[in-house]
């Protein structure tokens, strides 16, 4: 299944490499990746397959939200189509 992860924070050096390691501990793979800077904060949009993850989307969620308040993140994740509804106008 294919879900969104989204990361926000104060930028400072190893954000991207701290996320990534994480997904790829859980077996995330990382499918397409985008990241910029807004004056002083970092965002970060991926979108990710998580089929051979042994975790469900609810479990990463918890899993990434505390990973980030951890880090002073916000990383959050979605299933794509939960994501894409929400998002339609």
């Amino acid at each position: 299944m294919k879900a969104i992860v989204t990361v926000i924070g104060k930028d400072r050096v190893g954000i991207t490499a701290a996320v990534c390691s994480l997904l790829a501990q859980h077996n995330i793979n990382i499918l397409d990746i985008t990241q910029t800077v807004l004056q002083e904060f970092f965002t970060m949009v991926m979108l990710v397959d998580t089929a051979a993850c042994t975790h469900s989307v609810g479990e990463m969620a918890d899993i990434l939200a505390q990973a980030g308040q951890e880090q002073a993140l916000s990383i959050r994740i979605q299933r794509e189509d939960i994501f894409n509804a929400m998002h339609r106008i």
